[in-house]
């Protein structure tokens, strides 16, 4: 037995294809096939029923699997630990980030990373947070920027800020000649959110239920964008909250229409969140370091509560 026979398990069981599954390992699928068969021998078990299109695990298959990724885990570790004690900072890194904090964070800090930070191969993906979780869980992330508490034992996470919402009301709205809002001011029927999916939408609602525990989900409208939402409440159609960075972005007619929260402010808490592991904390703390670096001229918000961004069931 192997650990790159164990790679090469794992690569199968995630592709549910040999073909896909040698592409992805860079080597030809006989090779890939004859090196699991020897371990199938070797074992004198089928990890794989090869009968079933795609090709599915048999029940020793899925508790070897789940064997497979702590062994290669540990694995990995080793170099992780030589390349801390050598001060290495470099290699294929894999990052998430939830789709609410792309279109500002990223550019804050992207530039500056891989200026300083040349040998690391980071390699983005914007995805929800539930996938996050996944990939993290089954080792196909090193790390992702999501909102946090997600009560997960298997992730841990580091804060790097605290974002407020506001307000976006048009002047037709009943809210438009306040100065500042409270949590109770809102009517989750008069709401405008963002899509399943997002976990910002989970967080507006378990605000809204905060206020009004007994309200509704009854909603006029939800759509994928911030940029949609703004141009629907512009038409009157609702009151949206938004992401305390995505207000800086607007433009000066829309600033108007901007109220925020009393304090303690409702706010989300962004992290840099990762496996137990702790694989690849160098790169890790890079991150950290460079966001916690450009972030805190743009946001420094302390008297805040905390929503939380997993969805009430």
């Amino acid at each position: 037995m192997t650990i790159t026979q164990l790679k090469y398990v794992l690569a199968v069981a995630e592709h549910q294809n040999f073909t896909k599954a040698a592409e992805k390992s860079f080597v030809t699928q006989p090779t890939l096939s004859m090196q699991i068969q020897k371990l199938e021998d070797e074992l004198d078990i089928l990890i794989f029923d090869r009968s079933k299109k795609p090709i599915q695990l048999t029940d020793i298959g899925l508790k070897i699997v789940n064997q497979a990724r702590n062994i290669v885990n540990e694995a990995d570790r080793i170099q992780d630990i030589v390349d801390q004690q050598k001060g290495f900072i470099g290699g294929e890194f894999k990052l998430g980030i939830i789709p609410t904090v792309t279109p500002t964070l990223l550019p804050m800090f992207l530039n500056n990373f891989i200026k300083k930070y040349t040998k690391v191969n980071l390699k983005i993906e914007e995805l929800t947070t539930e996938t996050i979780i996944e990939k993290l869980v089954d080792g196909h992330l090193d790390a992702a920027i999501a909102a946090t508490p997600l009560e997960n034992e298997l992730i841990k996470k580091r804060v790097l800020y605290y974002e407020p919402f506001v307000g976006y009301i048009n002047e037709n709205d009943k809210l438009f000649n306040n100065k500042s809002l409270t949590i109770e001011d809102i009517d989750i029927d008069d709401m405008l959110l963002l899509d399943d999916g997002h976990c910002f939408k989970n967080s507006v609602i378990n605000l809204c239920r905060v206020a009004n525990p007994a309200e509704r989900n009854s909603f006029q409208l939800e759509s994928g964008s911030f940029e949609t939402l703004i141009k629907l409440a512009n038409e009157g159609l609702g009151m949206t909250l938004l992401p305390y960075l995505h207000t800086l972005d607007l433009k000066n007619a829309e600033e108007k229409y901007l109220r925020e929260f009393e304090d303690p402010k409702p706010a989300r808490e962004i992290s840099l969140i990762f496996h137990k592991s702790e694989l690849k904390m160098q790169i890790i703390e890079a991150l950290q370091q460079t966001i916690s670096g450009v972030i805190k001229g743009a946001i420094a918000f302390q008297n805040v509560e905390i929503i939380s961004p997993i969805a009430n069931k």
